[in-house]
């Protein structure tokens, strides 16, 4: 089996979907045999000063010509291609959707993203890819080949089978960063509009940007939702699956998802789930355990939040659709078969341009 690195910026133990995914995948490559070395880069990314990038660099340079380096989408998408060059060894992407589409962003920064990533996809062996809706939006706006392209979907650990009485009123639970994309504030605008009904709200997931995360607590305010909507900010495993357990109903107003970890949680615990039609999302939550809304449309997205609180029958119909979709998610070593593959497909590629001397 061909050795690696996989190159991840930061403390790799972050508790978000990207580093979830990267955090396992690693593991699972190293627990079936291959020597896969992780190496940290520097946490800037992707808007790293240049002396971050000149460590990041030095770093990737350093890795040997027959040792693929996996790279984090992070970094591939946004460090100068002058640092790609430089390396000796292969480069396989590892992309969760391209930075430039990423929401906020002014204008000149995407398009500067999306000019960045555009040059550095011509410089990868390959491209791993967590789903078909990325893989799709590197081939039409990157002209990236179907053959230079994997797709290895998400693995998912199964839950303990632990009976938790459901909480009481009806607990409604968002799993996302305090980001514009997770669309948080769109979920405040409907729960306001359905105040007349018995229901208590959690929003899981880290202050990523300080100044939405203290909109946010202002909206709620506004709203007058500050005592059934609470903000519970980063949890642990056991934790997060104890509120998964305790759960009536899963909702995120994302504006867009290059995958979306969270809704296969959500079905590993048969929980029905109102989200928005982006992104990978219609691909990742199959029909009948999801109630899917447009972005940004905070009135379409509180009558699906009614329906499911309000109907009994259609919250249990959705409920075993979601359980039923939960059990046939892929594992982790599933996924790391996927990743497998290139590295060796990579690796015996690179063998064979070498010089003989």
């Amino acid at each position: 089996m061909t050795p690696a690195a996989f190159a991840i910026p930061g403390d790799i133990a972050q508790l978000t979907g990207g580093f979830l995914y990267e955090r396992q995948l690693l593991e699972a490559l190293q627990h079936s045999g291959r020597t896969v070395r992780h190496l940290q880069l520097p946490a800037g990314f992707p808007d790293a000063s240049a002396e971050e990038t000149a460590q990041a660099a030095a770093i990737l340079a350093a890795v040997p010509a027959d040792t693929p380096v996996i790279l984090d989408g992070l970094v591939f998408g946004s460090i100068d291609p002058v640092a790609l060059r430089a390396m000796r060894a292969p480069i396989i992407a590892m992309l969760h959707h391209p930075l430039g589409l990423e929401t906020g962003l002014s204008p000149a920064r995407a398009r500067h993203l999306l000019t960045r990533e555009a040059e550095n996809l011509s410089l990868a062996a390959h491209v791993v890819v967590p789903s078909p809706h990325t893989a799709q939006i590197l081939q039409a706006e990157f002209g990236v080949t179907s053959e230079r392209i994997s797709i290895a979907l998400p693995g998912f650990t199964r839950p303990a089978r632990i009976a938790t009485p459901p909480q009481r009123p009806p607990l409604i639970l968002s799993v996302g960063l305090l980001a514009a994309r997770k669309g948080h504030d769109v979920l405040l605008q409907a729960l306001a509009q359905i105040t007349d009904l018995d229901w208590q709200a959690e929003i899981v997931g880290k202050a990523h940007d300080p100044a939405i995360a203290a909109a946010l607590h202002t909206q709620c305010d506004e709203l007058g939702l500050t005592d059934r909507v609470r903000f519970l900010g980063v949890l642990s495993r056991a934790d997060l699956d104890t509120r998964y357990r305790a759960a009536h109903v899963f909702a995120l107003a994302t504006r867009y998802e290059g995958y979306g970890m969270v809704f296969g949680e959500a079905m590993l615990h048969g929980l029905p789930i109102v989200t928005c039609h982006t992104g990978a999302v219609p691909d990742t939550v199959p029909e009948g355990a999801g109630l899917l809304v447009p972005t940004d449309a905070p009135d379409a997205f509180a009558q699906a939040l009614r329906s499911v609180l309000s109907d009994a029958a259609q919250h249990r119909a959705m409920s075993l659709a979601s359980a039923a979709a939960g059990a046939r998610l892929p594992t982790w070593r599933d996924t790391a078969t996927v990743m497998g593959r290139v590295l060796d497909a990579v690796g015996a590629k690179h063998e064979d341009q070498r010089p003989r001397y």
